[in-house]
């Protein structure tokens, strides 16, 4: 008999071990065929995730954008009467700067491990300086130990619309990824990518495992003495993976300063590297806040450099293209502006108007009473085809259609931005007070500060039109290359502008700034060029207006091209996108200094 039942135990041992311990279930059932080894073991073991092992950004210079590696502490739920004597709670309190009442208040309320939370970031675990580790290491307090917590988002930086942010997403992540949740490999509690490049890289950039950590205790609460602490974690050098970025981040954190330092409340500003439009930086006000989203509509993390909004004068460099394309004005014909148009109730924004002027100096002034003749002279598909040809039609951002290397399906690095618009309807843009209003940037016209700052670059390249770039390479953690991504074209079908018509617009534009309506930033590092404009919105009923100045510099040689939106301004109040631009360019002059001064690559 005793035999039989010993027989017994090990058959039900055997089948315990050897059958499988997991069978895949959307909600496994506690105590079922799920996992008696699993259940076993969290039965004497409380656990604590030390870093997702999500990977990070760099910015072009290898500076980390995200992810940093600090100590902290981390606090066990063991009983009270294991944990210490009264000296030992008192000297761990007054290490991490609180009353031994409120520790012990926190530590009692406490059903799972967790890291001491405080500080001037109180949703942060406590950042440990060597000298406070070393002292709450050296107190031996049972269910408190001192271990590296992995930090996403860096202490100094202001989280950045285009990086974007993580968030839980259950119903995405079951929907997207019901496979691999089955099956173990990920987890609905695990942080996936909300906006920006954390989504649009969100399946390389969750990795193959976290590093957690278990403290054993017995089924009294007590720590089980000889085990300890056992950390677990993927055993593979070549994760996390590490995104190399195009931003360069001293840059975008000075901007953002001198944005926050000049009031700017809505809007957005774009640097382009003038040589293969890179994005060095991109700036959206309001600041991106993660974790405090109150708005059903997504308005809280809107990256304003990528939103569509009327672009005003700015769109008259289009208009002007299409026009010297098509043949329908000569550079040198002059025309007058006595500030009324004869038809539309259209209006010059110049009292009195500016007389008589050259298509040149139209340009230079931002006459809309010339811009309105040279539109109704075109015809709608004209203007159209030149708008495609400028890509500010288009989501320019750099994208692959067909996928390759790690991605298998298409992407697009920027999945946020918003395409460019012209006209509403097929037949609109034939009334001519359509194309009026449409050729001054108004009615139905729609561009991004990124398509506004890309149209620089394309008029400095003779019209070919770039795509901009915000991620350069993707390396394993050892440093390998793991795929490239290069510059290049925004397919148009072979479409594109003639040179000297771009020529001819560069020529305006460096007019505008000499004696037009840009005069006021003509002092600086840089000698510059650009287009102001300046357009009507409605926003909750009230009439504003959106500002806007687009341009590069240095003038003979362009570096950088830059696109500043002033959104939703009072009407009649100061030209704050102009101020910005000259104060932009002062910035990107003084690093493109500093960095030739310390002989490296700029």
């Amino acid at each position: 008999m005793i035999t039989l039942i010993l027989l017994m135990f090990v058959v039900r041992m055997a089948w315990l071990q050897l059958l499988p311990s997991h069978i895949p279930t959307a909600s496994p059932a506690p105590g079922g065929r799920d996992g008696w080894k699993r259940m076993a073991v969290v039965q004497r073991q409380r656990s604590l995730v030390l870093d997702t092992g999500r990977g990070d950004f760099l910015d072009r210079n290898g500076k980390s954008i995200t992810g940093e590696t600090y100590m902290t502490v981390v606090l066990f739920p063991v009983r009270p009467d294991v944990r210490g004597s009264e000296e030992q709670l008192g000297q761990l309190a007054a290490q991490l700067r609180i009353s031994k009442e409120e520790l012990l208040h926190r530590w009692n309320g406490m059903k799972q491990p967790d890291f001491w939370r405080g500080g001037s970031d109180k949703n942060s675990p406590v950042r440990l300086s060597d000298a406070q580790a070393n002292a709450i290491k050296g107190l031996r307090v049972e269910g408190v130990r001192v271990l590296p917590y992995r930090n996403r988002y860096l202490q100094q930086f202001d989280a950045k619309h285009v990086i974007g942010f993580t968030s839980q997403h259950p119903e995405w992540l079951m929907s997207a990824h019901e496979k691999d949740i089955a099956l173990g490999r990920r987890k609905l509690t695990e942080q996936v990518g909300g906006s920006g490049l954390e989504r649009s890289l969100d399946s390389l950039l969750h990795g193959i495992g976290e590093t957690s950590v278990s403290y054993f205790i017995d089924g009294r609460n007590a720590p089980l003495h000889g085990l300890d602490l056992r950390v677990v974690q993927p055993n593979n050098r070549y994760y996390p993976l590490k995104v190399v970025t195009t931003i360069d981040l001293a840059m975008q954190n000075e901007i953002e300063a001198y944005a926050d330092a000049m009031g700017l409340q809505e809007g957005a500003i774009v640097v382009l590297d003038a040589r293969n439009a890179d994005i060095v930086a991109m700036v959206s006000r309001p600041k991106l806040k993660p974790g405090q989203f109150n708005s059903s509509d997504g308005s809280e993390w809107r990256n304003y450099a990528l939103t569509a909004v009327e672009p005003g004068s700015i769109y008259k460099l289009v208009t002007a293209a299409s026009a010297l394309e098509h043949g329908v004005v000569d550079p040198k014909e002059k025309f007058h502006c006595n500030g009324h148009y004869a038809r539309y109730g259209l209006t010059c924004w110049k009292e009195g108007g500016h007389g008589n002027l050259t298509f040149q100096e139209g340009l230079a002034q931002s006459c809309n009473i010339v811009f309105a003749t040279v539109a109704e002279r075109l015809e709608a598909e004209q203007l159209d085809r030149t708008a495609e040809a400028l890509g500010v039609k288009e989501r320019v951002g750099w994208h692959s259609s067909h996928g390759f290397g790690p991605f298998p399906k298409p992407l697009r690095l920027l999945p946020e931005e918003e395409a460019g618009r012209l006209f509403v309807g097929e037949r609109s843009g034939e009334d001519g007070g359509v194309r009026v209003q449409s050729g001054i940037g108004q009615r139905d016209v729609r561009m991004t500060p990124l398509q506004a700052a890309n149209l620089m670059v394309t008029l400095i390249h003779g019209g070919r039109v770039m795509e901009p770039r915000i991620v350069s390479e993707v390396r394993y953690a050892s440093g390998e290359r793991m795929v490239e991504l290069s510059p290049s074209k925004l397919p148009l079908s072979g479409r594109s502008i003639r040179t000297d018509t771009a020529m001819a617009l560069l020529r305006g534009m460096e007019a505008v700034v000499d004696h037009g309506t840009g005069q006021s930033i003509r002092k600086g590092t840089w000698k510059v060029a650009g287009k102001s404009g300046t357009a009507e919105t409605v926003k909750n009923g009230v009439p504003l207006n959106h500002q806007w100045f687009a341009g590069y510099g240095p003038a003979s040689k362009p570096r950088y091209a830059v696109a500043v939106l002033a959104a939703n301004r009072p009407i009649g109040s100061s030209h704050q996108a102009t101020k910005l631009f000259r104060g932009v360019m002062d910035i990107a002059a003084k690093h493109v200094h500093e960095t030739h001064g310390h002989g490296h690559r700029s």
